[in-house]
């Protein structure tokens, strides 16, 4: 076999490879990113398939039984709303109205079970201002709640 057709194979071979990623071996491996009325929608399709669910946590949902570590609340884009279940004690910083991104699966029973949770928070680190509270700062963290 001469370079020229061992070139031609081995081109062969990546453009197959990265076609079967692209379009088939990748997707069934990628979690994607929905809102709660993006999951709604997709209907039958969003049923059992590993997704991120973001939006913010809806208040007076929050249901965690400390002895059995369930947890229970609902999450909200202002369009719709996902009622989530997850075992395990929730965040710190985790408390009605404020952000969070949530991976699991949504049910046929219309019940997110979550797998993970995690809160939305500011990434950048401001010290505390002479006489500021920790506790000022904490609710800076829920939607429309000022210091």
């Amino acid at each position: 076999m001469s370079k020229k057709n061992w070139a031609i194979l081995v081109a062969a071979v990546l453009v197959a490879t990265f076609g079967w990623l692209l379009y088939g071996g990748l997707n069934k491996n990628v979690v994607f990113f929905l809102t709660p009325q993006e999951l709604i929608s997709k209907g039958a399709d969003g049923y059992d398939v590993p997704v991120r669910l973001g939006g913010l946590v809806v208040l007076a949902t929050v249901q965690w039984d400390e002895k059995t570590l369930h947890l229970q609340f609902k999450v909200t884009d202002d369009t719709g709303t996902v009622l989530v279940h997850e075992v395990g004690a929730p965040p710190q910083m985790f408390q009605p109205g404020m952000g969070v991104v949530v991976e699991g699966k949504f049910g046929r029973d219309n019940v997110f079970q979550a797998t993970n949770l995690m809160v939305k928070h500011s990434n950048e680190y401001h010290p505390p201002k002479p006489g500021e509270k920790p506790e000022e700062i904490y609710k800076t963290l829920i939607k429309g709640s000022t210091p």
